[in-house]
């Protein structure tokens, strides 16, 4: 075998692994579209707004861990980094056994934050691992192979976690808030509900800290990345000596921000939206999955077209482009109707990530780390989005349509101006050598 035939193989093999953790990202994380609802029924909270904290627990993890994730991988290496991340993801899906028996709102928030932090790292991990295993420019053809496994796995949590969390949930909650229903009764309907927390979130604790055994003992190749550096084209002198000076990384990092922020309105509240519709929670639970839906035809058509009949750069217009007559679609529309322009932002959503990320820390050489870490924490924008969503409806008590609409359109006019000129800024001059 010759040693292109081996790089070629290791590389795929590396692929596969990358993309078996991307479905793990997907499940976690599009977990939390059933969880608000659940935990709102299970833990008797009052509002919307009280519910989306699960989100923000999720999310908020990426803003405060990303960079000393970043450091632990410097000192660890990416592979030790996954296998780091994949057994603190078991613990936090372990913290749900005492939040369920203690029917403890902070507790389950508190596992979910620590899934959020072994997340933080997994990111930082394997999306610049991904985009640098190849040509640059193809990289967000890589990452749409990601996106398939990820939303692949937001696709069928839905159906799973909401066939296990959700069962018969609209007559337990009227059985709940029923004024007939006797305090004994309510406790004992509130335990039977908890009572299915516990056999998934075992079962995921133990395939968790398996596959993170798996990484351990695979052949996963280390890139290292450390030693490049960022010179002015054509002069051999560095040029770039502090991660400040890539404005178009900052650039990118909020781009990501807002881009997290509207996939997370689209996939995680679209079964409250419809819910506010007068559509039954038995109904709504599966809404998330039409949005994934949306998100992996996209991805298939980006590892079709990027970058053979299209860049990432004009992949990301068309897809903001989209964001933005959705998202008015779904503001006038009503019913089903609106709902399937809402789940519809899930095709606008789909290529953002894979087109976002590689703009951003293009030309990074040895800041490529650090600036990895910079792009996902701007995921935290999925915490505080709905948060702003449920304040304006449930607060300020503007209608939720019209609500939903100034917390989304904003975020695709900002991706639009990134994809036209602000991935850009202060690049002109910038080229990656490696040593």
């Amino acid at each position: 075998m010759t040693q292109t035939s081996q790089q070629h193989q290791s590389n795929y093999r590396a692929i596969a692994i990358i993309g078996a953790l991307f479905f793990i990202f997907g499940f976690v994380t599009w977990a939390n579209s059933t969880l608000i609802p659940f935990l709102k029924l299970a833990c008797n909270l009052k509002t919307d707004l009280e519910a989306f904290f699960v989100t923000f627990a999720s999310y908020i993890a990426y803003f405060f861990l990303a960079l000393p994730s970043s450091w632990l991988l410097k000192k660890m290496g990416f592979k030790n980094g996954i296998v780091v991340g994949l057994l603190i993801l078991g613990l936090g899906s372990l913290v749900f056994i005492p939040a369920a028996s203690s029917r403890s709102f902070g507790l389950f928030l508190t596992g979910i934050f620590i899934q959020g932090a072994a997340l933080s790292l997994l990111q930082t991990a394997s999306n610049p691992y991904i985009s640098i295993i190849g040509p640059i420019d193809s990289a967000a053809k890589r990452m749409s192979i990601m996106g398939l496994c990820n939303k692949f796995a937001g696709i069928i949590v839905p159906i799973i976690m909401g066939a296990i969390f959700l069962k018969n949930s609209a007559s337990i909650e009227a059985k709940i808030n029923s004024a007939a229903t006797t305090v004994a009764e309510r406790e004992s309907l509130l335990g039977e509900v908890l009572d299915r927390v516990y056999t998934p979130y075992i079962a995921l604790a133990i395939i968790f800290t398996l596959f993170a055994v798996f990484v351990k003992m695979s052949k996963l190749p280390e890139v290292n990345i450390d030693q490049e550096d960022v010179v002015v084209e054509g002069s051999g002198h560095t040029a770039k000596t502090s991660i400040f000076q890539f404005p178009h990384l900052f650039l990118g990092a909020f781009c990501i921000f807002v881009y997290v922020a509207a996939e997370v309105m689209a996939g995680d509240i679209i079964g409250t939206y419809g819910k506010a519709l007068g559509i039954s929670a038995d109904i709504s639970k599966y809404f998330t999955t039409l949005t994934l839906s949306g998100m992996l035809i996209g991805y298939v058509v980006g590892v079709i077209a990027i970058p053979k009949y299209m860049s990432q750069q004009a992949a990301l217009k068309i897809c903001a482009v989209l964001g933005i007559v959705f998202t008015i679609a779904a503001f006038i529309a009503d019913g089903y109707t609106s709902v399937i322009f809402v789940a519809l932002l899930g095709l606008a959503n789909s290529l953002m990530w894979p087109a976002i990320f590689p703009l951003g820390i293009k030309g990074l050489g040895k800041f490529t780390k650090t600036g990895s870490a910079i792009m996902v924490m701007g995921i935290a924008g999925g915490a505080i989005w709905p948060l702003i969503y449920g304040y304006l409806k449930d607060v300020m008590l503007i209608h939720f349509q019209l609500a939903f609409f100034i917390s989304v359109l904003p975020c695709y006019l900002y991706i639009l101006y990134f994809a036209a000129a602000g991935h850009k800024v202060g690049t002109k001059y910038i080229a990656s050598t490696r040593a």
